[in-house]
């Protein structure tokens, strides 16, 4: 959970609060008040949720990226062994023709 998240719930546990007291003592601007925090700390608990799921996704693709680079590298590191060793065998070959 991120502040942005966390300062929006407590913005709009205040904003219900303000909104209770203000309908309690008759204030319709403490009330309007009340629901306008609301709004604002749902608009900044979903500003916090949508950072949250950027971060993840931002997180996936790099942990995928890595996954693919280590892939990568294990198939040119086989492919070196594979070469070094039909090199190696085309010299015993050449060896074998050539000695008498």
């Amino acid at each position: 959970m991120n502040k942005d998240q966390v300062s929006g719930k407590i913005d709009q546990a205040v904003g219900k609060v303000e909104q209770s007291v203000g309908e309690s003592v008759g204030s319709k601007k403490l009330a309007n008040q009340g629901v306008v925090k609301q709004a604002k700390g749902a608009a900044k608990e979903t500003w916090g949720d949508a950072k949250d799921a950027a971060k993840q996704i931002h997180e996936s693709h790099k942990q995928a990226a890595s996954e693919k680079a280590a892939q990568s590298r294990e198939k040119i590191s086989q492919s070196v062994d594979d070469t070094k060793e039909k090199a190696k065998a085309k010299i015993e070959e050449f060896k074998q023709r050539h000695s008498a």
